[in-house]
């Protein structure tokens, strides 16, 4: 199945349309907002099923997980914005110095006006439309692009999508990256990207032509530290889970492992059984294990077991697109393995002796989206003092993302900005400040000739 590109001509005219729709004031009530992501929502539960199939169809997601990594995150989303909106659309009121007086000082969110909003294939209903519930909630337009690498999943959002919103309001552009050229050689008041810093670049050269803000939500190598006094078992648990969830397929999956040296053997003989555990004795027939999403993945990935001594794992398949959950040891730091974000199910492990030699290594590679920790609590603390990272779990892993509460970004070159909860809200507006000031008086100390400065400037 092949997704047709959108004709320029399409482009053009619904980028035209959203602008002059937006002008119109539409989408700015409270009412409207609340509206429309009601529907979002009822959509995606009337969906559920047929994007499940997809979702499986594309990438051998299991329903569970489709649930619970992709649809129950942007149901929580979109319920946590209808919890809050009134609240966060209110205006802010501010102090206002003496200086001012009788002044009345406050902050409006108003939103940025046309998204476009360009999803990844790993998660491609949840890092679609979980941006998308920041950019209704906000009070913008929305022009989606869904990634051609799920062509299945891509054309049921795009039916979805369609059947429920006005193209002026919310539409779906299809196709490969010429299309995404096309969209942004257009003017949009905000860009949300989610990808790989390569591409984050082209899309923040764009941007800049039109000094349009950005939302890049990149990856990067997330560090997986487990520390001497950690508990083996548990981190070998956590970490099998973090790394085999879409088949390490996850921004913030654990990139790298960083372990004790005297926990090295006990970690692999425990994430051995942990594998076990999660996908049975043959993880080749486990419903629950993604495969890589095309030929060109699979042999990426696979070429990173020479990079290493395969501990656990290392099977291939390459017709089925399916490599075996990996862990490698004597890895050498300088190989493609620990220089590229893997992106699969290929875990590398460097032994170390300090927690000195931890922040050493980290802090001198680029900062990560996400950082993880196993270990008690002074460690964790020295860790999280010492590195710099999108995000962090202590004793776990992923988790972090799960909470919409929290808000979700990168630093450095995992990525700028961040989302979810009131922080998709922010993402999609403008903070205006405003001062009001009365007319029933008009005091003269700021007019010129300042005669009255002495006294101004003992309240400057």
């Amino acid at each position: 199945m092949a997704i047709e590109n959108t004709s320029a001509e399409r482009i053009e005219k619904i980028v035209k349309a959203q602008k002059e729709f937006f002008r119109s004031g539409a989408t700015l009530s409270y009412e409207f907002r609340r509206d429309q992501l009601k529907k979002l929502g009822e959509g995606l539960k009337e969906c559920r099923d047929v994007l499940c199939k997809a979702l499986w169809a594309d990438l051998h997601k299991s329903e569970q997980e489709a649930i619970l990594t992709e649809l129950s995150i942007v149901e929580g989303e979109i319920k946590n914005h209808l919890g809050h909106l009134r609240s966060w659309m209110r205006a802010e009121k501010h102090s206002t110095p003496l200086k001012m007086m009788p002044s009345r000082s406050r902050v409006l969110s108003e939103p940025l006006g046309n998204a476009l909003i360009i999803a990844p294939w790993n998660y491609p209903v949840q890092l679609l439309l979980n941006p998308l519930v920041g950019a209704i909630s906000a009070g913008c337009t929305a022009v989606l692009k869904p990634s051609p690498y799920v062509p299945t999943v891509s054309t049921v959002l795009e039916q979805m999508i369609s059947e429920r919103f006005d193209p002026r309001y919310i539409a779906v552009v299809q196709g490969n990256r010429d299309v995404n050229q096309l969209l942004l050689e257009h003017r949009h008041d905000i860009i949300f990207f989610t990808g790989s810093p390569s591409l984050g670049r082209v899309v923040m050269t764009a941007a800049a032509k039109h000094l349009t803000p950005v939302v890049l939500e990149l990856g990067g190598k997330s560090p997986c530290i487990v520390d001497k006094d950690a508990d083996v078992g548990l981190a070998a648990r956590r970490i099998a889970w973090g790394k085999t969830l879409n088949a390490g397929q996850t921004c913030i999956a654990p990139d790298y492992l960083m372990i004790h040296h005297t926990l090295q053997d006990d970690f692999i003989a425990a994430f051995r059984q942990e594998i076990k555990r999660l996908h049975g004795e043959d993880v080749r027939q486990s419903r629950h294990f993604v495969r890589m999403v095309s030929d060109t993945a699979f042999d990426r990935v696979a070429g990173y077991l020479k990079c290493g001594r395969v501990v656990s794992g290392g099977r291939l398949v390459r017709e089925e697109r399916f490599i075996e959950p990996t862990l490698l040891a004597d890895v050498d730091v300088e190989s493609p393995v620990m220089k590229e974000e893997i992106f699969g199910p290929v875990l590398p492990m460097i032994p170390f002796d300090s927690r000195d030699e931890v922040v050493e290594f980290v802090t001198h590679r680029e900062k990560p989206l996400a950082l993880y920790y196993f270990g008690g609590k002074e460690g964790a603390e020295h860790i999280l003092h010492r590195t710099s990272a999108g995000g962090s779990c202590i004793n776990d892993t992923i988790m972090h993302i799960a909470n919409e509460n929290l808000p979700f970004g990168g630093v450095g070159q995992s990525g700028m900005g961040s989302y979810h909860g009131k922080g998709s809200f922010d993402a999609f507006s403008h903070r205006r400040s405003v001062v009001e000031t009365p007319t029933w008086i008009d005091l003269p100390f700021r007019y010129m000739p300042y005669k009255l400065f002495g006294l101004v400037k003992k309240l400057l």
